[in-house]
């Protein structure tokens, strides 16, 4: 015996989210304002990481352990690596980590530059950031 459900004259919710003619946008302002502080903190991490080359080993190192424990998967992984192989030019650099797309979003979201910076460092550019003293002008074209 077949059982039908009735979902009434109107329809579930469901299929009322599925015939809109617009999208909901799925991120809202906390998740803009946590991209806004994870760039703020790359923005750090990429000045510290081209004054100290010494720090590149480490970064290398890091996307080497999360490819190897499924933390990091391949196409994250020569994003990373080809920015890193490619830290010489500067300009190149500071765009590709810096980059405004949702891609770039969701990578820096989990970065291998883990360990640049101290937490003082990080709290001075999130400080930086919330007071809009950060200096942007490499971004701008």
């Amino acid at each position: 015996m077949q059982r039908r459900h009735s979902r009434g004259s109107q329809g579930s919710s469901r299929d009322k989210r599925q015939n809109r003619n617009y999208q909901v946008k799925k991120s809202g302002i906390k998740d803009e304002l946590i991209d806004r502080q994870i760039l703020a903190i790359h923005i750090a991490m990429v000045e510290k990481l081209l004054a100290h080359p010494e720090l590149h080993q480490q970064v290398f190192e890091t996307l080497e352990e999360r490819l190897e424990t499924g933390k990091l998967r391949y196409g994250g992984y020569m994003t990373w690596y080809s920015l890193m192989d490619n830290i010489d030019n500067e300009k190149l650099f500071r765009q590709g980590v810096l980059e405004d797309s949702p891609r770039m979003k969701k990578l820096r979201r989990s970065t291998p530059l883990v360990g640049i910076l101290t937490e003082e460092e990080r709290q001075q550019a999130l400080m930086k950031a919330a007071c809009g003293e950060a200096n942007i002008e490499h971004l701008m074209y």
